[in-house]
């Protein structure tokens, strides 16, 4: 069971989830007004401007450079393409990976031969699918979100992809998916894992992660720059707290190899050492 100590943050962590799971509640109320009293709340977005803390695009390019990236480097297939454009028109369409990381996530895969992965963070699927289309025929997802509305989308690319086959989609919190397989004996079989959850379990599901993903495996951890907000020290809401600490216990973890990319809002590889 999650504790939450006291009610400021209980009724905080309220809002995240009904939003979450339902966008629909928040039809007719104010954005100003959510954001007013979650800031009363939790000070999470005490900002002078409502703005996302993620970014579904490569953090710091200037858009015409952004844009030349595009047009010479990405090979979407129109089935990725169309998942993105319809997510695009979605209330929380800012959390869906840009495509030059989703490219970057499938060759990866492809480079290390994977042929067992781990999605920690469905949402509407493009990087459950990206990483699905990349693996062999044989090749195996377990999936993980809470919401049946938003994986809906998901499931539905996966068949027009000719890929759910491959992807063992599970509707429960991550914890209680991952120490499961971590029960049924998976550990140190996963070949690659990408973390893209609720951040303030970043560091439980990094754990779990490294316990399921073999030697040699890698991690792949979403949202690391978090718009930039780590790197300013008088932003310490709790969620960019729990990713400053991440990025800090990885960068002195010797159990792993690490780079933090700069694509999208930052990506964090942890190979698993052999």
């Amino acid at each position: 069971m999650l504790i939450i100590p006291n009610i400021e943050l209980r009724l905080s962590f309220c809002l995240d989830s009904l939003f979450y799971l339902n966008p629909s509640i928040s039809t007719g109320i104010k954005q100003k007004d959510i954001t007013n009293l979650k800031c009363f709340l939790d000070k999470e977005t005490c900002v002078p401007t409502i703005k996302s803390h993620m970014t579904k695009q490569t953090l710091g390019l200037e858009n015409h450079i952004y844009q030349y990236l595009l047009s010479v480097s990405i090979r979407e297939p129109d089935i990725l393409k169309k998942l993105r454009e319809e997510t695009a028109n979605h209330p929380r369409n800012i959390m869906q990976i840009s495509p030059e990381q989703g490219q970057f996530m499938a060759l990866l895969v492809q480079l290390m031969g994977a042929k067992k992965a781990l999605d920690i963070g469905v949402f509407t699927g493009y990087s459950s699918l990206v990483v699905a289309l990349a693996l062999p025929p044989a090749g195996k997802m377990v999936a993980c979100d809470v919401s049946e509305e938003y994986t809906s989308i998901a499931r539905r690319y996966w068949e027009q992809a000719g890929i759910a086959d491959k992807i063992d989609l599970h509707i429960a919190p991550a914890i209680a998916t991952l120490d499961k397989l971590i029960t049924e004996g998976e550990t140190d079989s996963f070949d690659f894992a990408f973390i893209d959850a609720d951040k303030s379990s970043y560091d439980d599901y990094y754990e779990r992660a490294l316990k399921l993903i073999r030697p040699g495996g890698l991690i792949a951890i979403d949202n690391v720059l978090w718009s930039g907000r780590v790197a300013d020290s008088q932003i310490d809401d709790n969620r960019t707290k729990k990713i400053r600490a991440l990025n800090k216990k990885i960068h002195q973890d010797d159990r792993v190899t690490i780079s933090m990319v700069p694509i999208g809002d930052g990506l964090t590889l942890a190979r698993k050492r052999e």
